[in-house]
């Protein structure tokens, strides 16, 4: 016994700290937090979303007890996200650090809110009119929401061909059987219908095949790949596809139908993987007489996609999946 402590009672008073120390910790909480919301029925996007910012604040304050989490370490995460020009997702692991924070004040494990204490710290926003995720595990955790969309399989398909395919929105949800070619794997957009008002051939790969020839089990006796459901002579709602991404709990500022194509032109360029007019064809940015033949792209090192998305008859390109 040392200055009339019982040993024993020591060591058991040391690892109920630890445990205690373990309990407390931003890592834990956070995951409390998650819990929460799934008890909660959140929807599965909001979850997704919420894993993937937690994951870029764990590296740094994961480990460390909450209560003893300051401002200036909050600010420097933050920091890192908008050196890589990440000035949305800075903003919104902000909010969602304070979040776990509150959590954290409300369970009697931390005094107050720190990240109330950033606010203006970080740059200011320039106001996005067609949101988009350019993250790439981000977009990933988009396509996860996806495949659990629970509403109209014809609304889930447009979503799925909007990731493999890169076409505007409205060419989507106008696009009619006529215009398919599934055993070529070919689609025809006529020039009427594209903001360029010239003809778009739309190489489909395997993935992108296999979710049309079951959307045409759905809609094939009709004229719309995506009919209203109001009308089968019509198409598809414009804001059908949003209203979607809205129910998966990404929010207008956050994801749009016309992100897929911003998400494609950041990712693929960014990576350096993929010849950029190549892409651009594929993003119908150039008319394919004037764009220059026989360029290929060829990946110089392996991406983590696993899905293809054609460029033209010859040429691949890796795309998003999981």
């Amino acid at each position: 016994m040392a200055a009339g402590q019982d040993p024993s009672l020591a060591k058991r008073l040391a690892k109920a700290a630890r445990a205690t120390a373990s309990a407390n910790t931003f890592e834990a909480i956070a995951r409390e937090l998650l819990d929460k919301k799934r008890r909660e029925a959140k929807a599965e996007g909001t979850l997704v979303q919420l894993e993937w910012r937690l994951s870029l604040a764990r590296p740094a304050i994961g480990a460390r007890p909450i209560a003893e989490i300051k401002a200036p370490e909050i600010l420097s995460v933050l920091r890192s996200v908008e050196s890589r020009g990440r000035h949305e997702t800075a903003r919104r692991l902000h909010a969602t650090i304070g979040e776990v924070f509150r959590y954290a004040v409300a369970t009697g494990r931390a005094d107050a809110d720190p990240t109330g204490a950033l606010k203006g710290a970080l740059t200011a926003l320039t106001v996005q009119h067609r949101a988009a995720i350019i993250e790439p595990k981000a977009f990933g955790g988009l396509l996860r929401a996806i495949e659990t969309y629970e509403g109209a399989p014809e609304t889930r398909s447009a979503l799925e061909l909007l990731a493999l395919t890169f076409v505007r929105p409205g060419e989507l949800r106008a696009a009619e059987w006529a215009e398919f070619d599934l055993g070529a794997g070919v689609w025809s957009i006529p020039g009427e219908k594209t903001k360029m008002k010239r003809a778009h051939r739309v190489p489909l790969a395997p993935p992108a095949v296999a979710i049309l020839r079951n959307l045409q089990t759905i809609t094939g006796h009709g004229k719309f790949l995506f009919p209203s459901i109001r009308s089968a002579s019509r198409c598809m709602s414009e804001n059908t596809i949003n209203a979607a991404l809205r129910r998966l709990g990404f929010d207008k500022d956050e994801m749009t139908g016309h992100g897929f194509r911003s998400a494609a032109s950041s990712m693929l360029n960014e990576s350096g993987l993929w010849n950029a007019d190549a892409i651009e064809r594929q993003l119908a940015h150039v008319d394919n007489d004037s764009a220059r033949r026989g360029t290929t792209i060829r990946s110089r090192a392996p991406l983590p996609f696993g899905k293809f998305v054609a460029i033209d008859k010859s040429i691949l390109v890796r795309a998003f999946s999981l």
